[in-house]
């Protein structure tokens, strides 16, 4: 461990006041968080303190020129009780890669994965034990230097808060094929998790929301033929017996948990491929029969299975299936991370 990492306890916890038996996703927070701030050109001591607002110069650069990026992670208890992670070095080289899209200072391995650890430590008790729980963590840094200069700041935080939750989705969703707008574009920064790429979905899924919808499928920015992700997250399309998924590129998001899949898929003999596939494709599939599965793949919901979608003002159910490919992937990826299963691709990290 660290032993620049200073502890600061909570006077008293408020976990006797949570329901661990119904758990929302995302809005129930622990006791404490991880700060960490990039000033006079270095890293300095990270701390973690007891959970609370923080305080911002309103001339902050976050404010105004949008410089913050963030990543989605989880941890687990298996059955004896040992906290375990899911690949976090790939969350910690993914927000650096962010980082440098963003002009942000990259956070050394060591004081994200110490902190990290350290955090954990001090919430131990917090981690959820039921059944499809889990204590979401979101690492992120932003811009705290002040100016209202049109450049990068000067001093940034480096914060990790936790969130015990339950299950993301509750059953099946339902989306549209996206026509107009476009989650990113070439040479932009679709690939990185910047805030920004989320706050620019808000609009057009609301749109499809007022439409009946769950999310959208969003499709290249330039053509609008090709499909590329399924609202935040990333998308898979079974034709038969082939799973299909779009390469990675500026506009999308290498997910961790979209490479857990390919991986697991070709090692359970699912034929797999990594290839653009348009939306005309998928509707003469739909016509067909052929296209038997389509789910959404990402931390926090794992596999959302999607029931159906929309295109220019039609709609096409997908098939009800026995053993669909998304529960048998769900149930493989899930059992490596609450050590429930043999982990053969040294994924799960146990603290």
């Amino acid at each position: 461990m660290n032993s620049n990492i200073e502890i600061k306890h909570i006077e008293k916890s408020k976990i006797d006041t949570v329901d661990f038996n119904n758990l929302p996703f995302g809005s129930v927070y622990s006791d404490h968080m991880l700060t960490c701030t990039f000033k006079d050109g270095k890293w300095q001591d990270a701390v973690v303190e007891p959970f609370a607002p923080i305080s911002l110069d309103p001339s902050a650069k976050i404010f105004h020129y949008g410089q913050s990026i963030f990543e989605g992670m989880k941890a687990y208890k298996d059955a004896d009780g040992n906290t375990l992670l899911f690949r976090p070095l790939d969350n910690c080289k993914r927000l650096n890669k962010s980082a440098e899209r963003l002009v942000i200072p990259q956070i050394p391995e060591e004081i994200f994965m110490n902190g990290l650890k350290a955090l954990l430590k001090v919430d131990d008790a917090w981690i959820p034990t039921k059944e499809g729980s889990s204590l979401y963590i979101r690492p992120f840094m932003f811009a705290s230097g002040n100016g209202f200069h049109a450049s990068p700041a000067d001093e940034y935080k480096f914060m990790i808060c936790t969130a015990p939750s339950g299950a993301y989705f509750a059953g099946k969703v339902k989306v549209l094929i996206e026509e107009k707008y476009a989650r990113a574009a070439n040479g932009g920064v679709g690939f990185a998790k910047a805030g920004g790429n989320y706050a620019a979905q808000f609009y057009p899924t609301q749109l499809a929301i007022e439409k009946g919808y769950n999310q959208v499928i969003w499709t290249d920015d330039n053509t609008h033929e090709y499909i590329e992700e399924a609202g935040a997250m990333n998308i898979f399309i079974r034709i038969n017996d082939t799973l299909i998924t779009s390469p990675t590129n500026d506009r999308i998001l290498d997910g961790i948990t979209r490479k857990s899949i390919i991986q697991i898929a070709k090692d359970l003999g699912i034929n797999v491929e990594v290839r653009k596939i348009s939306v005309t494709e998928v509707i003469a599939a739909a016509k067909s029969g052929e296209l038997k599965e389509m789910f959404g793949a990402g931390t926090a919901a794992v596999i959302s299975p999607i029931a159906g979608f929309g295109f220019q003002e039609n709609d096409y159910d997908l098939p009800e299936l026995e053993k669909p490919y998304a529960a048998l992937l769900k149930k493989t990826i899930t059992d490596i991370q609450t050590n429930k299963a043999e982990d053969p691709y040294g994924w799960r990290v146990q603290l």
